[in-house]
């Protein structure tokens, strides 16, 4: 996956462990159903991976604004 990808918070944090807390602090989202725009990197995928059950992730097109991230 290359590009820009949407990230959307889904699920509560509630009984999740502190690394899963900060993953997703990381990544900027704060409260259920935030979305945020990021640039795919290996960072961010690793982010990803260790928070996935709790996140939706989809691509975001090129002529997409990411003042539409909600």
């Amino acid at each position: 996956m290359k590009g820009r990808v949407r990230i959307v918070l889904k699920r509560s944090l509630i009984g999740t462990t502190e690394d899963q807390r900060a993953a997703v602090r990381t990544l900027g989202l704060r409260r259920v159903g935030q979305s945020v725009v990021r640039t795919w990197s290996p960072g961010v995928a690793g982010l990803i991976r260790k928070i996935h059950h709790l996140v939706a992730v989809e691509p975001v097109e090129e002529g997409e604004d990411a003042a539409t991230a909600g």
